[in-house]
């Protein structure tokens, strides 16, 4: 890993844990918030690749094992990986990879249309469906509830995932920022 890359994972890391300064939104009877965070899983992944996009994710969630407050509405610790909210914690390395994946296979085609449909079907469909099928077994909620509460999460994501793909179409058809990230 050279030190760009050491850098450019630090500093994504730094942009998820900024994200979780702003307050969750919460719904009325479900357990876990409507967070801004997810740009920046999103982003991870579409700027830097499955490899150091995850990277960046799991050092923040090291980070967030290690007590430091940088979840939304300022939460962190161990006990966050077994409350409602963990199955979409462990999902984050994932979607970022699986959403890298396609950045780095595509990535002399890669345009907003790309990144949008990548993002939309793991970094919303699977993030969202999965995530609260997760909170669901451990909140004792039955799963097909669970997966209707998903589709509170979907309108927000789906403004998420736009702006994701917006930002990282715009960062990765600069000409210096893709000479910055590619060596």
């Amino acid at each position: 890993m050279s030190t760009r890359h050491l850098v450019f994972t630090a500093l994504m890391t730094a942009i998820i844990a900024i994200l979780g300064i702003v307050p969750g939104v919460p719904l009325p009877g479900i357990p876990v918030p409507i967070v801004l965070q997810n740009i920046g899983i999103y982003l991870a992944g579409i700027v830097l690749g499955r490899r150091y996009g995850t990277l960046s994710i799991i050092v923040f969630l090291l980070l967030v094992a290690a007590g430091l407050p940088i979840l939304s509405g300022g939460r962190g610790g161990i006990g966050v990986f077994a409350g409602p909210s963990a199955g979409f914690l462990f999902l984050y390395p994932v979607v970022s990879y699986l959403i890298g994946l396609v950045r780095d296979v595509m990535f002399n085609r890669l345009n907003f249309v790309v990144l949008f449909v990548a993002t939309l079907i793991v970094g919303v469909l699977l993030l969202d469906i999965v995530g609260t099928i997760i909170m669901g077994l451990i909140t004792n909620i039955p799963v097909m509830k669970s997966v209707q509460i998903s589709l509170a999460y979907m309108p927000g994501d789906i403004i998420k995932a736009i702006l994701a793909s917006l930002i990282g179409n715009i960062l990765l058809n600069h000409s210096r920022f893709r000479q910055l990230i590619l060596k």
